[in-house]
């Protein structure tokens, strides 16, 4: 992967950016509004994640930070400080969450950042402690081995009990968060549309609701809890099997501890991009049961919460791929990616969780979750 690709969202592994890549002045801008003191002095990497641009940073100090910059319709001030503060929160309780600032600001504009109308905002983060062990890796990875997945485990866990206490209203629709909404496939989609027009255009021509199967989950009992919402190893760092640093909250989002868990799993234990060529699912049964055994060496899940989770675990991406769908529509104008993104990213999944295999492992994440 080079900084002039990304990774792709159809049939190619690596696709051409949708976002420019930072500038030298852009960065020096982002710093100075956010941090000031020491500036630049080398561009360590660039990322391939492609709903963004971001560069690996270090000072003329020696100190290290991540500069993003995002457009302003998918992340204004507003969307982004429901998100700090979730993290200030959690830092206050330990939590391994870096600081982070924001500035909102035009690439094409010179001298200072600004608060006036902008196109961009941007993101300085200080770099966390520890190996960035899976940058290189696609965000449907698997853990490296067993090891890893007990220790995300353990440190989601962690996020969880510092995170209560945290009592922040559901976020809006935004494009690109994480949440259920409802206890259907069906409500799921019925509250997207409700407040996404894009949306609900490109699904007016669809029968939509015989597309998707009637899955349900019983969430009585199963208290609400802000949670991280995109648990894979791309968003830790790491020292040996220990999570060090936790990042990315993008899609943090008030849902549940087992909504943060069954999502743990599903970006994680299938092979989606084999599933979508045609190939094998390669579940891995081993890291779904070092996970769940890290997670309860440090919260154990209670009756509700057990009950619960074998059943969320086909519905748990509903939420983001429908706002996926959006963003494609609505803030980077590529109705081919939606395209993709609803049939093989939603209906595919929905679809495998169908079959004996996509069973099996449910019936794992049931014994899983009771120990």
């Amino acid at each position: 992967m080079t900084g002039a690709q990304v990774f792709g969202m159809g049939d190619e592994p690596t696709a051409v950016p949708t976002w420019p890549a930072l500038t030298e002045d852009e960065i020096v801008r982002a710093i100075a509004a956010t941090w000031g003191g020491p500036g630049p002095a080398e561009i360590e990497w660039r990322s391939a994640r492609p709903l963004s641009s971001t560069v690996g940073v270090r000072l003329t100090d020696g100190a290290r930070v991540v500069v993003k910059r995002l457009p302003v319709r998918l992340r204004d001030p507003a969307a982004l400080a429901e998100e700090h503060r979730f993290m200030a929160h959690l830092r206050t309780r330990g939590n391994p969450v870096p600081e982070v600032r924001a500035a909102v600001g035009d690439r094409d504009a010179g001298g200072e950042m600004c608060c006036g109308p902008a196109r961009f905002v941007y993101e300085v983060q200080r770099a966390g402690v520890g190996e960035d062990r899976y940058r290189a890796d696609f965000s449907w990875s698997p853990y490296r081995d067993t090891r890893d997945a007990a220790g995300a485990g353990a440190m989601l866990a962690r996020l969880h009990v510092a995170a209560q206490g945290f009592d922040a209203p559901a976020r809006p629709a935004r494009p690109l968060v994480a949440g259920l909404h409802g206890d259907s496939a069906v409500s799921a989609f019925e509250w997207q549309l409700a407040r996404r027009p894009a949306l609900a255009r490109f699904l007016a021509d669809r029968d939509w609701r015989a597309e998707i199967p009637d899955l349900r989950v019983d969430l009585t009992g199963v208290t609400p809890l802000w949670t991280h919402g995109d648990w894979h190893p791309t968003n830790l760092l790491w020292d040996g099997a220990e999570v060090t640093t936790v990042f990315d909250f993008g899609l943090a989002d008030r849902t549940t501890a087992v909504f943060d868990l069954a999502t743990a799993v599903e970006r994680t234990a299938v092979d989606w991009v084999s599933l979508r060529d045609g190939g094998a699912a390669h579940v891995r049964e081993d890291q779904v049961g070092a996970l769940f055994a890290g997670y309860r060496s440090v919260r154990p899940l209670d009756r509700a919460e057990q009950a619960a989770l074998a059943d969320l675990l086909p519905l748990v991406h509903l939420g983001y791929e429908l706002s996926e769908i959006d963003y494609f529509l609505a803030v980077a104008g590529q109705p081919r990616n939606a395209e993709i993104a609803y049939q093989d990213w939603l209906l595919g999944h929905l679809a495998w969780f169908r079959t004996p295999t996509g069973h099996s492992l449910r019936a794992l994440v049931r014994d899983a979750a009771a120990g």
